[in-house]
């Protein structure tokens, strides 16, 4: 059910394979001196059980082992839980890392396709989840092996008969422990899934709370979660439950294991075949010998949980990653052309076919056209966001499929309607990881418009903001976004209704920036708003992802087609 991930856990131990091995060590430490205390107790009662025959010399000897062993068992014991923390830690630390990589690395249609919830409950709950089983299970079974194996040795070393008791019996408990465990491996998987839709959920509900009250749909999104929590609580409540079952059934078989081997050790002792001593060490040893079992049990459905979310997470790092050229810094130029392209998001449903198109160096271009008609799609890829079925993109004479994405992305500034601001100071925000001085920053906040609003921040450019600061508006963000760009420069830019949350005042001197910045670079704009793409040099107009109309905004309107009725119906009431 679970073998591979089992394999790949023990790859992931095998790297700290030191570690492991003062663990085992430790633990077998640990094993030794706790099994050998119920032998020197043993010793201890025959010291004591003859009247007036009490060996005190010998006894405090054994009292003094009896203190030496148990601080042994307890040190042992510490450095057994340190290690195996580090362990632990180490792995579900390693693991994170390679997820959240992964994200990075992972075609956009992966990602377009996936709940993030689901993806933010694999790297961060499932790995916790496994972390903690994992950090339970290895060390307990690691001991209780020890012990078991231990326990039948000093109790070989006591009396044959009770150990030859103590084996026979042995096979009911561990039938008992693999057959309930069996059962519970699907229904954690189950509790893992439905962690995951609530994860997902309640990221979706608190990122749309705004939409949410306006649509007063709080009562129907309460209704959605309490539904989902309740299959995530009745799918918890049967793992639990059959997990449960696990430990007193084991539990149950081991105590009459013990009756049994009292009996026996009992009725030996009267005939003289073993000493009162040896009796206590045997029962001593019979019940030593059923905890690790009780143990065992008792975390196998732990690592059974651990194991369901070890998969989960291993499954999302071994997702297919894009194809990638090693980077190699390469400068692109010249015009942009699609050959006969052909793309589609679902094989079914085709979107763009056999698209051509060229675009002159240096050229200004606006494609336009209705919502589904295929804009943003172009954009894509353009950007490698997604591969075309069938054709070629170029940028001069070079195929950007033969190019690295880095390398491609490097000669492109784009913008998206989308704003993205990450936790940091507006002046890191605008820079990205660039290195850029002062002025160079202020100079490009400047031409975005956005040198003003970042000065009347409390702290000006060293101003903390995020994603969800509310102190700036959805248009204040997308102006250090064009600040973004207006800092790199590129050679191609690509502007996706960059301008589309911007007031009519600002987005003028903003398209004068623009107009600046684009001379002599090539440029795409992605357009709603036909009065912003009048200049331009080529407009493409698009319907049902082919190309219905080209031509500058003139030669369109005279045409009196598509574009004529797009372009007149935005100033129908003006």
């Amino acid at each position: 059910m679970y073998k591979n991930a089992l394999k790949r856990c023990l790859a992931l131990v095998r790297k700290h394979m030191v570690l492991v091995v003062l663990t085992v060590i430790f633990a077998l430490l640990s094993v030794a001196a706790s099994l050998y205390i119920p032998l020197l107790i043993g010793r201890a009662v025959d010291l004591v059980a003859g009247i007036g025959q009490v060996g005190f010399d010998e006894l405090y000897k054994v009292l003094f082992m009896i203190l030496v062993s148990a601080l042994v068992f307890f040190f042992s014991q510490y450095f057994v839980s340190r290690i195996s923390n580090g362990i632990a830690y180490r792995i579900g630390t390693e693991l994170r890392e390679k997820a959240f990589l992964k994200i990075n690395r992972l075609p956009l249609s992966y990602l377009d396709t996936r709940k993030v919830g689901d993806i933010v409950s694999r790297i961060g709950n499932d790995t916790d989840q496994f972390t903690d089983g994992f950090l339970l299970g290895f060390a307990q079974i690691l001991t209780g092996l020890a012990s078991i194996i231990g326990t039948l040795y000093f109790l070989l070393r006591v009396n044959l008969i009770l150990s030859l008791t103590v084996l026979l019996l042995t096979p009911f408990s561990l039938f008992v422990a693999s057959f309930i465990a069996k059962r519970t491996h699907r229904m954690f998987r189950s509790q893992a899934e439905r962690r995951a839709e609530q994860t997902e959920y309640t990221d979706q509900s608190i990122n749309s709370d705004k939409e949410i009250r306006c649509m007063c749909m709080q009562d129907e999104t309460e209704k959605d979660f309490e539904r989902i929590n309740s299959e995530w609580a009745y799918c918890s409540m049967r793992a639990t439950f059959y997990s449960s079952l696990t430990n007193p059934c084991t539990r149950f078989v081991n105590s009459m294991v013990y009756a049994v081997v009292a009996l026996a050790g009992g009725i030996l002792a009267l005939r003289g075949m073993i000493t009162v001593g040896a009796l206590t060490s045997s029962l001593a040893y019979a019940k030593e010998y059923s905890k690790p079992f009780n143990d065992i049990t008792g975390v196998v459905t732990e690592l059974q949980n651990a194991l369901v979310c070890l998969d989960r997470v291993l499954a999302f790092i071994d997702e297919k990653e894009e194809d990638e050229i090693p980077f190699d810094g390469r400068l692109l130029h010249g015009g942009v052309s699609f050959e006969d392209v052909c793309f589609s998001y679902n094989p079914n449903e085709p979107l763009i076919e056999h698209f051509c198109l060229d675009v002159p160096e240096k050229s200004h271009v606006a494609i336009v056209g209705p919502t589904g008609s295929g804009k943003t799609t172009i954009i894509n890829l353009l950007m490698r966001f997604y591969e075309p079925v069938s054709g070629a993109v170029k940028i001069g004479n070079a195929d950007i499929s033969k190019v690295s994405r880095r390398s491609l992305r490097g000669n492109i500034g784009m913008v998206l309607q989308d704003t993205w601001i990450k936790n940091a100071s507006v002046r890191e925000n605008i820079t990205m990881g660039r290195e850029s001085t002062d002025e160079q920053v202020e100079e490009a906040a400047r031409m975005a418009h956005a040198d003003g609003i970042i000065r009347r921040l409390e702290h000006g450019y060293d101003t903390i903001i995020s994603d969800s600061e509310s102190s700036l508006s959805q248009g204040e963000r997308q102006l250090l976004c064009l600040a973004r760009i207006f800092l790199r420069m590129p050679d191609i830019l690509v502007l996706d209704e960059a301008t589309s949350n911007i007031d009519t005042r600002t987005e003028l001197l903003i398209q004068d920036s623009f107009a600046k910045m684009s001379h002599g670079r090539t440029t795409f704009i992605v357009a709603h708003r036909l009065s912003t793409i009048e200049n331009a040099d080529l407009i493409i107009v698009l319907k049902d992802g082919r190309v219905e109309e080209m031509g500058n905004h003139k030669e369109l309107l005279e045409k009196g087609g598509f574009y004529n009725t797009l372009y007149h119906s935005q100033f129908a009431h003006a």
